[in-house]
């Protein structure tokens, strides 16, 4: 495959741990792969293992967040797809979550999507479209208790996901979005190596484990997929169950 015909895909949070599972799924199926993150250490360690490139972008900043795919585009001449992996775990009950909890809560799941979004679709517009998807949560469904902010920052990029699959559908653009339960991932690493914790969310997901950045990053590959071409507006729940299973 020659290096105009391959595939585009950036994937901002790409140093992270479903992002960079996404990252070195599509590298190995041909995609030219660009990942995004404001560690520039971590993100530049990251794209030599994956034989990524690499652009150090805030996600909460809108004109680095322009800059960075506007840069793609301009060097790639294409720009096929967009994965927003950046995201935050707080778990705080409303009355002990301060201002500055919500403001960061929402500008780095809601707010960052809302800016790639719109960056990516300016682009892709001109293109003739392209297939973005975004990472929600279980818990944007399902009410867990000291879920608050986190809840409603995910649950509005559902609401933002289902509009603008609905906008730009006739420029072929598909917008679409996965919501995992927990995953063992770098993020949640306090959940997942804290024995009773681990214990507790297990026994939530009726699979019986938690999830892992393999199995995020295969829905998020599969809806990116031209044979896919069909499928928009929707979020896939990738979550052992959780949402709509009963654990026995």
């Amino acid at each position: 495959m020659s290096e105009e015909s391959r595939r585009v895909v950036f994937v901002a949070g790409g140093s992270g741990g479903i992002g960079s599972e996404v990252a070195r799924r599509l590298g190995a199926a041909g995609w030219c792969t660009v990942i995004a993150g404001r560690d520039r250490d971590r993100l530049a360690s990251a794209a030599r293992a994956l034989g990524a490139e690499a652009v150090p972008m805030d996600a909460t900043d809108s004109a680095a967040v322009d800059a960075a795919l506007g840069d793609v585009a301009e060097r790639h001449g294409r720009l096929d797809g967009l994965v927003n992996c950046v995201g935050s775990i707080l778990l705080k009950p409303a009355h002990l979550t301060s201002d500055e909890d919500w403001a960061r809560t929402v500008a780095v799941n809601l707010t960052s999507s809302f800016y790639l979004l719109r960056g990516a679709m300016r682009i892709m517009s001109r293109a003739g479209g392209g297939a973005m998807v975004f990472c929600s949560s279980v818990a944007a469904g399902r009410g867990l208790p000291n879920h608050e902010a986190i809840a409603a920052a995910k649950a509005g990029i559902e609401g933002l996901v289902r509009a603008a699959a609905s906008t730009y559908a006739k420029q072929k653009i598909r917008v679409n979005c996965v919501a995992p339960g927990l995953v063992r991932t770098p993020l949640s690493r306090s959940l997942t190596e804290n024995e009773a914790s681990l214990k507790a969310s297990t026994s939530m997901h009726p699979l019986g484990r938690i999830g892992e950045p393999g199995d995020v990053a295969s829905a998020i590959g599969w809806l990116l997929s031209e044979q896919q071409g069909w499928v928009t507006g929707q979020v896939i729940h990738v979550d052992g169950g959780m949402a709509a299973v009963h654990a026995r």
